[in-house]
């Protein structure tokens, strides 16, 4: 009953769909049929062309991950399990947004807000890689997408170092890195399409040397 509960937290808080309503109320306009048709920050600031909208759209999504773990911890206060279960919850509403016939964002900013109070630690790994891979290659998506490759790695490379650093103490690391690695491969699905056209505009401009 209590996972249940916390699903539901987690389900229905992720499935606000802000950038939709946001763009929706102030451009007039479907998010999910204009530009890239994510239902998150970045395509709210290309579709709006609004610095205001891309922000705002950010803040609540990480709040939504943020309330969602921050639920089940002040009901059942020290027991990981509950707060992770919502977490993985929320981003998957997030993804596929049951308001929008299942479109949605990419889950970043959502599970970023949950993790930052229960699982900063991969937090901390996601960024550093984020920056490394922003620098070397100068994309953001493909940032993500190697970013969240090698954080599920590291998670399972020093998962006993990884449970010292959650909160609450998971109960054992098979539920940390069952939920963790659910998350990570939510958001993961979510940057297939992009990582084809980065694939494809690699194909496209790479030249054989002679």
């Amino acid at each position: 009953m209590y996972y249940l509960f916390s699903a539901l937290i987690g389900y229905l808080l992720g499935s606000i769909p802000t950038a939709y309503l946001f763009v929706k109320k102030i451009n007039g306009t479907d998010i999910t049929k204009e530009g890239s048709g994510n239902v998150g920050a970045m395509n709210s600031l290309e579709v709006s062309k609004s610095k205001l909208i891309g922000i705002s759209v950010l803040v609540i999504d990480l709040l939504k991950g943020a309330v969602s773990v921050t639920i089940p911890i002040l009901i059942w206060q020290d027991i990981f399990i509950y707060p992770a279960v919502s977490l993985m919850f929320a981003v998957f509403s997030h993804c596929y947004n049951p308001w929008l016939q299942f479109k949605g964002g990419r889950g970043l900013a959502t599970a970023a807000g949950g993790a930052i109070l229960i699982f900063q630690f991969l937090l901390v790994i996601w960024g550093i890689l984020w920056v490394i891979f922003c620098l070397m290659r100068k994309n953001i998506l493909l940032a993500n997408i190697a970013a969240t490759i090698f954080s599920l790695i590291v998670v399972f490379g020093i998962s006993d170092i990884a449970v010292k650093y959650s909160y609450p103490v998971p109960e054992n690391v098979s539920s940390l890195i069952m939920l963790t690695s659910a998350v990570l491969i939510l958001i993961f699905i979510k940057h297939i399409d992009p990582l084809k056209e980065i694939i494809s505009e690699y194909k496209t401009n790479w030249k054989p040397k002679r």
